[in-house]
């Protein structure tokens, strides 16, 4: 069995890698060098289901950054590889010598794999859970669509979350939009909700801005006075760097940072209970249940995803 295994994986690499080569040189005009990894490694996942597998489907789990190269898991079936994508995208290999495990490697996994339970939680009677996001990275738009889901079905808790905005890492259009969804949130917070609820599919913001009836005039003197719109934003971006935030998303409750995958990932119930376990007294919508099914990233129509292991975020 384990013979049969290894050859299967042998075939498999070593289709990836001459396509891959080939591809990358002369192909893929996609690729976009600017896009965050994660971007990048769901492109190329797409390339080698679309291309190389025939009965079988490829997907990727715990995209990080490692010397200077992406690193993720590729799953095959029931297989799974570590494996290692250029950031140019023309290479992309399996398995890994590491020549040197310092101390300082040691040490961040550590920190990394210690969770934190509800016990551990600061508690306050009127608890804020920030959740630092941009408007066009898929993990920000994941963790957009869990607080709405949790806000559809319990609206009491919109009074404690507050979705606050890093600096944009996707281009003049994501900069614009994170100023309009903040002078929403700050001038129109009645109508915050129902905008993200309609942006989050597809990112049709014309639409949207009708379909949640938005005082568009309103909106756009904030875009257009930098004593609003972008004073708004600058003190989200101050505020992420008091908490040394770089990821979207992340989320911070009570002034403390927290990690939805210490209660079952991104999903409405694990970050539901994240929340909850902020009250000094629990109220009771927090007895409420909610999906436990993972968020789906990316605009996306439907709330839920077949991905049960997506960490990822936009650095």
């Amino acid at each position: 069995m384990a013979k049969t295994q290894t050859n299967w994986k042998v075939i498999i690499i070593a289709l990836i890698i001459a396509s891959f080569i080939l591809s990358y040189s002369g192909g893929l005009k996609s690729f976009n060098l600017y896009e965050p990894k994660e971007v990048k490694v769901l492109k190329a996942v797409d390339y080698i289901n679309k291309n190389l597998l025939q009965g079988a489907t490829a997907t990727a789990e715990g995209i990080t950054e490692e010397s200077g190269v992406y690193k993720f898991i590729l799953k095959i079936g029931e297989e799974k590889y570590d494996t290692y994508l250029t950031k140019d995208g023309r290479l992309l290999f399996p398995e890994g010598i590491e020549i040197v495990a310092t101390q300082e490697t040691t040490e961040t996994t550590t920190e990394v794999t210690q969770k934190k339970t509800c016990e551990e939680i600061t508690k306050k009677e009127t608890p804020v859970l920030e959740a630092f996001v941009v408007s066009h990275c898929p993990f920000g738009l994941q963790m957009q669509r869990v607080l709405n889901e949790i806000v559809k079905n319990i609206g009491e808790m919109k009074n404690y979350i507050k979705v606050e905005y890093l600096e944009p890492m996707h281009g003049e259009e994501e900069e614009q939009e994170d100023i309009r969804q903040v002078c929403l949130r700050e001038e129109q917070n009645e109508k915050y909700w129902d905008y993200i609820d309609c942006f989050i599919k597809e990112g049709k913001t014309e639409e949207c801005l009708k379909e949640a009836n938005v005082d568009t005039s309103k909106l756009t003197a904030c875009l257009n006075d930098k004593d609003r719109g972008q004073a708004y934003i600058e003190k989200d971006f101050e505020r992420g760097k008091k908490f040394n935030v770089t990821g979207s998303p992340t989320l911070i409750l009570n002034d403390e940072g927290v990690s939805e995958f210490d209660f079952g990932g991104r999903t409405a119930e694990a970050v539901k209970t994240v929340l909850c376990c902020g009250f000094t007294n629990q109220p009771p919508f927090c007895q409420t249940k909610l999906t436990t099914n993972q968020a789906a990233a990316s605009f996306s129509a439907d709330y839920a995803t077949s991905d049960n292991s997506n960490s990822a975020s936009c650095n």
